[in-house]
């Protein structure tokens, strides 16, 4: 037998207690709770079984390998432009960290934005192919990946 054991479970096939104590860790790790008696006060769980569960319990998404991306693109300034570009990325799961636009110049405005994207989730290349593809996009560069 391995020493270790994964399984990857419906939340809903698993007593409320695990995912209270998930929240109490998201609570904590954004900061919405200061101490761990606060989060867990939200989150409805004793500390005890805070304490018991909590290294044993991860959100299947937290541990996920995440490459961060940073690009930079050339817009037309023609409505409805940013709206295609970011649903394109909300398609293929990205989460958006930073983004900047700037004020376009001769009907061009440059935009720069970081995401996470799983390495599960569409292929890199895929997702600027679809990025390209949406109408008024000029030129995409990809400035950083980690």
């Amino acid at each position: 037998m391995y020493k270790n054991e994964y399984f990857i479970v419906d939340k809903e096939a698993l007593p409320e207690v695990y995912a209270q104590v998930v929240e109490a860790k998201r609570l904590l790790a954004s900061g919405k709770a200061a101490t761990v008696q606060e989060a867990v006060e939200i989150a409805g769980v004793s500390r005890s079984s805070f304490y018991k569960y909590k290294d044993a319990i991860e959100p299947f998404t937290d541990m996920v390998r995440k490459k961060t991306v940073t690009i930079a693109a050339k817009l037309e300034d023609i409505q409805g432009v940013l709206p295609k570009f970011l649903s394109v990325l909300e398609e293929a799961g990205v989460n958006i960290l930073t983004i900047h636009q700037a004020i376009p110049i001769n009907g061009i405005a440059d935009v720069s934005l970081s995401m996470e994207v799983l390495e599960e989730a569409w292929r890199f290349d895929e997702i600027m192919a679809a990025l390209n593809a949406v109408n008024g996009v000029q030129k995409i560069q990809i400035l950083a990946r980690e």
